[in-house]
């Protein structure tokens, strides 16, 4: 991997980290079922992403 490609993949962590924060911290504060439901599945799949990301460096 190249030095500008390893950046980028750190870029991506960060991001996906941050949605994933991001989405658990909206979660813990809605109340109703269904859009609490939705949020918990965007944070499932940054987290999905994140490990993606993760794979790619080893």
């Amino acid at each position: 991997m190249t030095s500008k490609e390893l950046l980028y993949v750190e870029d991506a962590l960060g991001h996906e980290q941050f949605l994933k924060t991001k989405c658990c911290e909206a979660k813990n504060q809605i109340s109703d079922t269904e859009l609490k439901n939705s949020v918990s599945e965007l944070e499932r799949k940054h987290d999905e992403l994140f490990n993606g990301f993760m794979g790619l460096l080893g």
